[in-house]
Parts: C-alpha cells; structure tokens; sequence
C-alpha cells in the first residue's frame, strides 16, 4: 500500500470516528468516559494523600455508616433504642443548661413598660445568681477560654468601648478614630504594612483566609474544584470553610510522636487543584506547633499560599524568643507564608470578639473583600463576612494593646509559659500513668494515659468533680489545659489534683461521666460520630430554649 493510500484510509477512518462521535450514542460514550475518567482522577488523588490504608479504612467506614443508618431508619426496635437514647440526652443537657426553679423569670415578651436602669442591673445579678457557676471562672480552674488580662485591663477596655459604644466602621467618615485604630490593631502585631482585617474571632479570620486564596486560585490560576491541605490537628475552621465555600479539605494524619504535620505527606497531597496549606503555631488540641518553614518551602514552590493559623498562639508564640524559649519562625519572615490568622481577644487580653486576618500583600487581601457595585441601594463594599461590625470591640483592642505594650506582653508570655512549663515537667516526673503528647511549645499542654489500667476520660470527669474544665480530646484520647494568667496562681493545685484523680480512677470502672459517656460512644462503632453531631445538636439547640 503506497503512502497515498495510507494517507487517505487514515483520514477516511477520522472521518468515521468523528461520525460516530457527532451521534447520540458517542456523546453518550463520550460523555460516560468523561465522567468516570473525572472520578477516577479524584479517587487517584485521595489515595495518594491519605495512602491505601486510610482509604481502604475510610471507604469501610462510610460503608459501615450507610448500613446501620438503614438499619436505624427501617428496623423499627433499633430506630426507637437511638430516640430513647437521645430523648435521655435531651433531658439531661436541659437539666445542665437551663436554670429551674419557683425563683426563675423567664422574659418572653418586650415588657409593656420600659425598666430603670436599677431594675436592669438587679435583674442580671439575680440571673447570674441562678446557676453557682457563674464566677467561677475566677478561681483558674478553666483550660483557656477566658483570657482575663486583669481588672486594670478590664477597666482599660470598657473606658473605650463606652466611648466608642454606636461606633461602626462601616462607615469611617462619621466614625474615623475607629477605622484609624482598626488599621493600627493590624499594623502592631508585627505587620506594619497592615495588609489585614479585624474580625469576630479566629473561625472568621481562617474562613476569610481560605475564601481568599480560593478567589485568588480561581482568577489567577484557573482552579474551579479547589482543595486545601491541612494536618488532622488544624482548626475546625477549615472545615467550615470547606463547607461554605465547597472547598474539599483533604487531611493528613500528624506525626504520631511529634504531633506536627507530615510534611512528607503533605508534599505528595499536593496536585494541580490545590489552592494553599496550613499550618498551626501552635493547634488547639495537643499545643503542637507545625514545621512552618518547611510548609513555606512546599507553597513556594508549588505556587499555592500557607495560611498560618496563630489564633492560639497570640500573643505568647511571638514573644518565645525574646522571652528565652527555643521556637522556629512562623511569621512573614518565612518565605511562602501568605497568611497569618491571630486572636487578640486570647492572650491579648482584647475584649471577646476581636481577631486578625494579615495577607503577605494587598493584592491577596483585595480576594477577601465582597463588593456589589450595582445595588440598588448604592456601592456595597465590606471587608469580611459582616457589614455592620462593633467599632467598640475594635475600641477596646486598641486601647488594650496600647496599655499593655510589648513589655506587658512579654512579661505575660514569661508568666504563663512558666506555668505551662511546670505542669508538662510534672506530668512527665510526677505522674507516670500519664505522657505528655508531643513537645509542645507553648501554652497548651495535652496529655494521656500511658496505662491500660487509666481511662484518660475518666481522669477529665474526675478533675470536673473537683471543679475544672479540662478539654477533652480525641485520637489519641487525651485532655489538654490551655494555661492563661488564671492558671498561674492556682498551677500547683492543678498538679496535687491530677495526680489524686489518676490515682482514684487507676484499675476501676471507667463510671458514666460526660467525657466518658460522649467520647466513648464516639469511638463505639462507625456510626458513633453521627450519634455525637446529634448530641451536639442538641446541645445546639437547648442554648436557644429561654
């Protein structure tokens, strides 16, 4: 066959196959193979981050989950033992959360008379008087969550938010001392080019971070089914993100030893749709603060961002290494860092609602912003999630950080590392049915149960018995203690009662206390995590029954 006839058999056969594509039956086939080769893709990429074991552990697991839902939803005996069981859980969060008794008033409705300012401020005394809790947060027994600064503070902070009570930048031409003080809470936390928003907390700042990067991936890098990548241990926040914002949130199992993330894994994680990484300095459950330099490294190269999330470090992460504690750079100063979010409301002692979200550049930062040109009402244009936000609260974080100053700071930093320290060298040499998880840092400090004959869980309810909040953990099972300046001053109590709680609970029945009861039927079979986000939600719930 000469090369003529070859020429014209192999554009006949084109011919053919174009044909057959242009008819119903070949877009069909077209079409079929599209959509699998595009799951294929994804199932490719998931197992080439989480590895074969994982998957295959995962795919059980939903397997599992989607049998026994059926089970509960069809088997009438099953369905009615799961609305039993959270009828009783109902009860009890009810009994626990909302105050009883001939004494309670309940305020349904506007009164029909406006009250005196002495009937306001006696009637919040007498609602504080309903539980025995109400100041007990007072006494240090409380694993972070409030972060008491001192009554000088507290002074210093309500001087400004009652000046600057109907404030709202919003509008910065009737209000501009306060948009002035917003761009200088951004510029004093070591960013002087003050490429950053104020926000409600530091969910807000990570939500606003990932709703960024995912803007700036779509314009400049034209990615449409964007993925972060993030250590197990990172915030919840990203997973919100993920579900607000129809980001898939893939994530990587920590160093078991370490508690950091894999970096190695996180490198092979990375594919085209990836649009940035976290990493944490330090994360809330075990105070582990990841390789952020080697994070860099990996987002530099691949052309992705890094969101630092600092939410928890605060104001005691920045000041280590001037207080004399070995730390690593987590900030700017390393390259391929594009984000970083910081809760000044935490150990900057700021009123509670006020956090950071810093961008390397403006450039990144303009993603963040939502702007309505042609609103019928005028131009609409607001930073982050809100419109209008409490220029108070921007109010009381200026005034604050300004009566603390970098020395106030750091002294604080030495204090409460001081504590931290105590308590991770006494659980190491004082107590050893327990370990300490990782190295951490910081101000955080998680630990378990390094004996069969010691349910960590029942060591957190026993501890509860006593009056302490603990936070409890899961995978490992553990409990942590975020040490503030209210844990200072009572640290050696923290210690004689957890090792008296260790010995109490050691070789006995593990009994039905909450963290017992909640994350024992978490881990108890494939569908307890869905009992757990019911649990959850009805605990949601109650917060809402007057």
């Amino acid at each position: 066959m000469s090369l003529i006839q070859r020429a014209q058999q192999s554009r006949a056969g084109l011919q053919n196959a174009a044909k057959s594509l242009l008819t119903l039956s070949g877009v069909k086939s077209v079409l079929f193979y599209y959509v699998l080769s595009r799951y294929f893709l994804r199932a490719y990429r998931h197992i080439i981050a989480t590895g074969v074991k994982q998957s295959v552990i995962e795919t059980w697991k939903w397997a599992a989950l989607r049998v026994i839902l059926l089970s509960i939803r069809f088997i009438p005996s099953a369905r009615q033992k799961v609305e039993t069981e959270m009828a009783r859980v109902r009860s009890d969060i009810r009994a626990k959360l909302i105050p009883q008794g001939p004494r309670v008033v309940r305020h349904l409705s506007l009164p029909p008379e406006g009250k005196s300012i002495e009937w306001v401020t006696n009637e919040m005394q007498r609602m504080d008087d309903e539980s025995e809790h109400t100041n007990a947060w007072k006494d240090g027994k409380v694993s972070g969550a409030i972060y008491h600064g001192g009554d000088d503070v507290q002074a210093v902070i309500m001087a400004a938010m009652n000046r600057y009570c109907v404030s709202n930048p919003l509008h910065p031409d009737v209000f501009p001392a306060v948009r002035k003080m917003e761009a200088e809470v951004v510029a004093m936390y070591n960013h002087p080019d003050g490429c950053g928003v104020t926000t409600s907390g530091g969910t807000e700042s990570i939500i606003m971070s990932c709703k960024a990067h995912r803007e700036w991936a779509k314009e400049v890098k034209g990615i449409t089914e964007p993925e972060i990548i993030i250590a197990s241990s990172a915030h919840a926040a990203f997973d919100k993100a993920g579900h607000y914002f129809n980001i898939k949130i893939v994530k990587i199992p920590v160093n078991p030893i370490t508690r950091q993330a894999d970096i190695r894994r996180i490198k092979r994680a990375i594919n085209g749709n990836t649009i940035m990484l976290a990493g944490s300095a330090v994360n809330f459950p075990d105070g582990a603060m990841d390789d952020i330099p080697s994070l860099g490294q990996l987002a530099k190269k691949h052309n992705i961002g890094l969101h630092v999330d600092c939410c928890l470090g605060s104001f005691i992460v920045p000041f280590l290494e001037k207080a004399g504690y070995p730390t690593k750079p987590f900030d700017f100063r390393v390259p391929g860092v594009t984000a970083i979010s910081c809760d000044t409301h935490k150990y900057g002692f700021a009123p509670k609602g006020s956090s950071v979200i810093m961008y390397r550049n403006n450039e990144l930062r303009q993603y963040q912003y939502f702007v309505s040109p042609d609103w019928a009402g005028g131009v609409y244009a607001s930073p982050s999630i809100a419109g209008s936000r409490p220029g108070a609260i921007i109010a009381g974080t200026w005034a604050v950080m300004q009566y603390m100053g970098e020395d106030g700071y750091l002294a604080s930093c030495k204090s409460i590392m001081g504590c931290a320290k105590r308590v991770m060298a006494a659980i190491r040499s004082e107590i050893p049915e327990l370990y300490v998880l990782g190295n951490p840092p910081a101000s955080v400090v998680a630990f378990g149960s390094a004996s069969p004959k010691v349910n960590i869980h029942a060591v957190g309810d026993a501890m509860s018995s006593r009056g302490w909040h603990l936070n409890a953990l899961a995978n490992p099972p553990g409990l942590h203690i975020a040490c503030t300046r209210l844990t200072v001053g009572v640290v050696e109590q923290l210690i004689a009662d957890l090792k008296e709680c260790v010995a109490q609970v050691k070789g006995k029945p593990t009994g039905k206390g909450n963290m017992v009861t909640l994350y024992g039927l978490g881990s108890s079979s494939a569908v307890g995590h869905t009992m757990v986000a019911k649990v959850a939600s009805i605990f949601l719930d109650t917060m809402y029954i007057a």
